[in-house]
């Protein structure tokens, strides 16, 4: 059961300025706009009570998780190549990163209609993307078994870098999120998508063999390290916090990646990387996706922040 210190108060200046730069990267001018607000009292994929809602509405251990996800996605020559051949990554990560963060956000939160529409367009995107890897491999984005790997490691992630760094996650919390998240997983082909620790345990273990290191790996720790996701005065704190990513990868998976000690927190790190994590835990954005979907469905604005 979640326990919860309270949402943190702020001065109404800091607060404002929070505020705008949450949205900002969520939902940045050039950009879709989606109303998480609306339409009053439409229901989201996964319920407002799950543990889903409370993990994901902290924005340190999605970032710590979202890179997590990206270099285990990347361990994969098939996801690899087809990422690095058919994205714009190189040239326009933030954008990347800001798509990629709001489609998570609509999953998780969106009323279920604009979720099911997003999902639609992101899977017949999808069946473009084809190819052979460096090696000669086929791949096909739309392979389920390629999904389900993508999406196991999106849920080992999020929940290892909030287990890490915020909170432990006990095995009840862990098979409740992974089940709450199988009906949007099946919207995007992943039919055989983790349901349980214990499955996604499995799946780790028989992806273990197909797993290598690249000089994109490298290439795309370089581009998170320099891209402005961060203001510039917390750049330093994006670059421990890739570190913090690397620290909850599974250690074989660091040794074939070539991840070694340099890519690991110091104590003191670690320290205050969960001391801004856990503050972050108590921190509301009002303009975030989990405030304004609570205040679609008639939640109170702090409902995450109370025990449940």
């Amino acid at each position: 059961m979640f326990q919860s210190t309270g949402a943190l108060a702020l001065p109404n200046p800091l607060q404002r300025r929070m505020d705008s730069m949450a949205h900002a990267f969520l939902q940045p001018a050039a950009g879709p706009v989606v109303d998480f607000a609306g339409p009053r009292g439409e229901n989201a994929l996964i319920a407002a009570e799950s543990v889903s809602w409370r993990v994901f509405k902290n924005p340190v251990s999605l970032f710590i998780g979202g890179i997590a996800a990206v270099l285990l996605e990347l361990a994969e020559p098939r996801v690899r190549d087809g990422v690095w051949q058919h994205s714009n990554f190189r040239t326009d990560a933030l954008a990347r990163l800001q798509r990629t963060g709001l489609a998570a956000m609509v999953t998780v939160y969106g009323p279920r209609s604009k979720a099911e529409t997003m999902i639609a367009r992101v899977v017949s995107a999808h069946g473009r993307v084809t190819g052979h890897t460096s090696g000669g491999i086929a791949y096909d984005a739309n392979d389920p078994e390629l999904l389900d790997w993508v999406q196991a490691t999106a849920s080992y992630g999020f929940m290892e870098a909030y287990h890490g760094f915020v909170r432990p996650l006990n095995l009840a919390d862990r098979n409740a999120m992974l089940e709450e998240g199988y009906a949007a997983a099946r919207l995007y082909g992943a039919i055989g998508a983790p349901r349980s620790q214990v499955a996604l345990d499995t799946l780790f273990a028989g992806m273990e063999r197909k797993l290598v290191g690249s000089p994109i790996i490298a290439e795309f720790l370089d581009i998170m390290a320099h891209v402005p996701a961060f203001p510039a005065v917390a750049r330093p704190m994006q670059r421990m916090l890739i570190r913090a990513a690397i620290d909850i990868l599974p250690g074989w998976l660091r040794e074939r990646l070539d991840l070694g000690a340099d890519w690991s927190l110091k104590p003191g790190e670690r320290a205050l990387v969960r001391a801004v994590a856990r503050s972050s835990e108590r921190l509301m954005l009002r303009e975030s996706p989990a405030i304004q979907s609570c205040r679609r469905l008639g939640l109170p604005d702090d409902y995450l922040y109370r025990p449940h």
